[in-house]
């Protein structure tokens, strides 16, 4: 439940939009992507919605299907996607999650 909270925390820090000149210099980039299709199996309902709305805000493609009380969520991102962040901890915290997930990463400083 713990990164349930963390990961609602982290989405509403971050921005996919470009930063201005002032936010280039200080920000952290985590650059990412996922070709192959990936999937997780989710016993709890709100997890698979908070992990889904999560993907789709990183402009991922995303398949759900719901069945024997769990859902089968499949997602990828086959193109390069960036993320602009305000510390080098949110980057290094999004890396992480991205792994976890399947993502390829490259953080830059």
């Amino acid at each position: 439940m713990f990164r349930l909270v963390l990961l609602s925390l982290m989405v509403a820090g971050f921005s996919l939009a470009t930063p201005s000149a002032a936010e280039v210099s200080a920000a952290e980039t985590v650059n990412y992507r996922c070709k192959e299709w990936k999937a997780k199996h989710i016993h709890d309902k709100k997890a698979a919605d908070t992990i889904e709305k999560t993907l789709k805000t990183l402009k991922c493609e995303t398949q759900r299907h719901a069945h024997n009380g769990h859902d089968d969520l499949k997602y990828r991102c086959v193109e390069w996607k960036t993320l602009q962040l305000k510390t080098h901890d949110e980057a290094h915290k999004w890396e992480k999650w991205l792994k976890e997930y399947g993502f390829e990463t490259q953080h830059k400083h």
